[in-house]
């Protein structure tokens, strides 16, 4: 079984993921493979540097990611062609992931299932789930981004309702993160007992 877990940047996807994994769950970070994606020397990294010129290389020669963040987010046309790169390369190195999982369900954090309408990649779709205001709180604090930026980039994805709708199951995450530890532990039974069913 495998399981879409979104949400909005601040949510909490990476603290639930991580709650799972803890339970020796195959968790699988599209966000991450996204950056692999553009690590030096690779063809997505040249294909970029190609699109976007020697700007976007911070003082090592890698990709800087906040400058290539604001220049996609401020750009629809420059995000559309950037994902034409990313994209193919994340769906390959997931289903890699997925061959070499070992756990009874496999869980992809991906925070835009609703936008890419990707919904019937996945046997079930978890939604972890705030409110706005925290969302931007925590973006903020954690990426040390201006709220402008993260404000553009909640408003760049979907909204909240339209989230929900796709859900099989939902995460609230408005509280602590020993609250959601113990949320994380009852719907990996839950899991468990989907798999055990089929």
């Amino acid at each position: 079984m495998i399981i879409g877990l979104t949400g909005g940047i601040g949510s909490g996807k990476s603290a639930a993921g991580s709650f799972f994994e803890s339970h020796k769950v195959t968790v699988i970070d599209a966000d991450q493979l996204a950056k692999d994606a553009l690590d030096i020397n690779t063809p997505g990294f040249n294909h970029a540097v190609e699109l976007f010129g020697l700007s976007i290389l911070d003082t090592t020669g890698h990709i800087d990611r906040e400058v290539l963040r604001s220049i996609v987010f401020n750009d629809q046309d420059k995000k559309t062609r950037l994902e034409s790169i990313v994209h193919p390369i994340v769906r390959d190195l997931m289903f890699d992931s997925i061959a070499k999982s070992t756990s009874l369900y496999s869980i992809i954090m991906v925070p835009l299932i609703f936008e890419s309408q990707s919904m019937s990649s996945y046997d079930r779709i978890l939604v972890v789930d705030c409110e706005e205001s925290l969302q931007l709180e925590r973006a903020c604090a954690r990426d040390g981004s201006s709220t402008d930026l993260i404000g553009k980039i909640i408003n760049s994805q979907c909204k909240r309702d339209e989230r929900l709708s796709i859900a099989n199951d939902i995460l609230p995450n408005n509280e602590t993160l020993d609250i959601l530890e113990v949320k994380v532990a009852k719907l990996h039974k839950f899991y468990l007992g989907i798999c055990a069913n089929d």
